[in-house]
């Protein structure tokens, strides 16, 4: 946890709730970045992400009522609502993630009391790095741990997705909430988003290292065509099914029954959309593979071809990520680049040799700028754990 993060909580929460400083409760929820497998965990595939050492650090006091209150260092408006009236509300904002946790919560039968929680995060907002993600896994963890509800993290999770898709509205898959709740340090995580199956692995190569870097071009996700996205693979799942039935989801059909799966869509769009996920899932097997043989090269190489069908395919990144990726694909010691999270803005995550990473943030900058107008912001940040109480 950035220690500039913990001191601008703390200064913050003695304006918003003063006098609660002996009864205060401090938890970290990292954001996250997916390395390769885009799209596929609402389709049943592989995901490859990692936990962040950015992320947003919670402050909470509890009260001797059942009015709960939501400040953030982010946005200035303070939100206050009631433990009896836990409805969404447009005007709510940020705050209808967690207040869409505390419904999870009384839903299952538990009685919660009044608190007043604080907000700090230093993940950019709308970058695609999973903020909101890290908002609801992290209000799970401190509700479980204050009022001792002996849920575990995976059950944590598993609610912080319902509450994503009921509550807010967007059909996202488990990969954010598992990866905020699920890390370990310095490794990435191979997900069965069907199974919850997961194994680890380690990322300590000394050459190389991860570069985020924001478009600075906003994304907002539920007013996205995310929900679109979803729904032409369920539609292109909803033809195949029958032809092959040992495949529970799109992303089970074998990339090898290509010709086969392209002779049965006979629309141009769910053709493009499969297309993806069926040669996306097969890269990140593979690219777990090369990681785990500390082959960099090819992993770079899937990271390219994963933008390429997101850009061609899936049609979710749009000219400021592709003008990044394409900025960064063209610096020496840059072996791959692509987009990361939903995509329509936010963020890439390029492969740079730890030499040459005042380079490649100098020479990307300004070839973005010059093709964009936008000038885009970078994070080296390193592979962190997930969601964990933590002493100030």
């Amino acid at each position: 946890m950035n220690a500039n993060l913990r001191d601008e909580a703390l200064s913050y929460f003695a304006s918003f709730s003063p006098g609660h400083e002996a009864n205060l409760h401090a938890y970290f929820s990292p954001g996250r970045v997916n390395l390769i497998g885009e799209h596929l965990d609402y389709n049943g595939g592989y995901v490859f992400p990692t936990a962040l050492t950015l992320g947003t650090l919670l402050l909470v006091a509890p009260r001797n009522d059942r009015r709960v209150r939501f400040a953030s260092t982010t946005f200035a408006q303070v939100h206050e609502v009631s433990l009896d009236d836990l409805s969404y509300q447009k005007d709510h904002d940020y705050a209808n993630y967690p207040i869409g946790v505390l419904a999870a919560f009384q839903d299952r039968g538990f009685e919660l009391q009044g608190m007043d929680i604080l907000f700090a995060s230093d993940l950019p907002a709308g970058s695609g790095l999973s903020s909101s993600a890290s908002i609801e896994v992290g209000t799970a963890l401190a509700v479980n741990d204050i009022f001792q509800c002996g849920l575990a993290m995976r059950e944590l999770v598993i609610m912080a997705q319902q509450v994503e898709n009921q509550f807010i509205g967007v059909s996202c898959g488990i990969m954010d909430q598992f990866a905020v709740g699920m890390g370990k340090k310095d490794h990435a995580m191979l997900l069965d988003c069907e199974t919850l199956a997961v194994s680890y692995h380690p990322l300590t190569d000394p050459d190389y290292v991860f570069v985020i870097a924001n478009t600075n071009y906003p994304r907002k996700l539920s007013e996205s065509k995310y929900n679109e996205r979803r729904e032409e693979c369920d539609r292109s799942f909803a033809i195949l099914r029958d032809h092959f039935p040992d495949a529970r989801a799109l992303a089970h059909i074998p990339m090898e029954a290509w010709p086969e799966v392209e002779s049965l869509l006979k629309d141009a769009t769910l053709i493009k959309r499969t297309r993806h996920v069926l040669f996306e899932q097969a890269r990140t097997k593979a690219s777990a593979t090369y990681l785990q043989a500390g082959d960099y090269r090819a992993f770079g190489e899937a990271m390219n071809a994963s933008h390429r069908s997101l850009q061609d395919d899936f049609e979710v990144t749009g000219y400021a990520l592709d003008a990044l990726a394409e900025s960064a694909s063209l610096v020496e010691g840059c072996l791959g680049s692509r987009m990361t999270g939903a995509g329509f803005g936010g963020c890439t995550v390029s492969l740079v040799h730890k030499q040459k990473v005042a380079d490649f943030e100098r020479l990307v900058a300004k070839r973005y700028q010059d093709l964009t107008g936008l000038s885009a912001s970078f994070y080296l940040t390193s592979l962190g754990q997930g969601a964990k109480r933590v002493e100030l």
